[in-house]
């Protein structure tokens, strides 16, 4: 009886995957994405019920893949090897944005800006803070990391900056984090905060052109903000990265 049901679930699997591979997940219903994901963390059984369960508890497909580990913990049926599953996709997807990506492109908008940068914060659940650097002509030389953390306890430092637009022979840069918040438009401190770097970067001969707050699917440039007057009596969203 076992092995009847297991040849029933090893058939399914099989026909899930050939549909993939024919057709991708275009149409596709959320809890079924996530069951073909955890087929590769649990060979065997049936793991549709687990899906539905994912979906039940978070609502949606990216609110599963940035759940916390923690989260995660709290599922029924979820061991180590899922919860690694479900956290490398979004890891995976950064990396592969990041490296698609074409060093040399030029770089004259934000928007431009911002669609080069925005793979680095998919599923952030943390504030990161990152560098775009770009050489005389504008173009792409390089994004650099800066830090992660509570920004209350980041280790962002002007020095930092600096050091990473020297190492590059940036002559342009465009700074950038994530609200938590769920709100893009920048703080006073926000605002404080990239005329500060801006100031450092002066002497270095690095224009700072903007400095961009991304959140969820939105992005926001602090310059166009303050041209706007987006920010005059709105209260700190976060304190900032510095």
């Amino acid at each position: 009886m076992a092995e009847k049901k297991m040849a029933v679930h090893t058939g399914h699997r099989g026909r899930v995957k050939q549909e993939f591979l024919a057709r991708g997940i275009e149409g596709w219903p959320d809890h079924k994405v996530l069951e073909l994901l955890l087929f590769y963390a649990n060979p065997r059984g049936d793991v549709n019920p687990l899906a539905h369960t994912l979906m039940d508890r978070f609502g949606s497909l990216d609110r599963v893949l940035d759940a916390l580990p923690g989260e995660l913990m709290q599922v029924s049926g979820l061991g180590e090897h899922s919860i690694t599953l479900l956290k490398l996709v979004p890891a995976i997807l950064g990396r592969y944005l990041s490296q698609r990506a074409n060093p040399g492109q030029t770089i004259h908008t934000t928007e431009e800006a911002g669609a080069v940068l925005s793979g680095h914060f998919a599923g952030a659940r943390n504030e990161k803070v990152y560098l775009l650097c770009l050489d005389a002509k504008r173009k792409l030389i390089g994004v650099c990391f800066i830090s992660e953390g509570n920004v209350h306890n980041s280790d962002v430092t002007i020095r930092r900056v600096a050091e990473e637009c020297l190492a590059l022979k940036a002559s342009y840069c465009y700074l950038a984090h994530n609200h938590v918040s769920n709100v893009a438009l920048p703080s006073e401190e926000d605002i404080n905060s990239t005329d500060v770097v801006r100031s450092a970067l002066e002497p270095l001969q690095v224009q700072l052109v903007d400095h961009l707050i991304f959140s969820d699917d939105d992005m926001v440039s602090v310059e166009e903000s303050r041209a706007r007057g987006w920010t005059r009596g709105f209260q700190m969203i976060s304190p900032g990265f510095w």
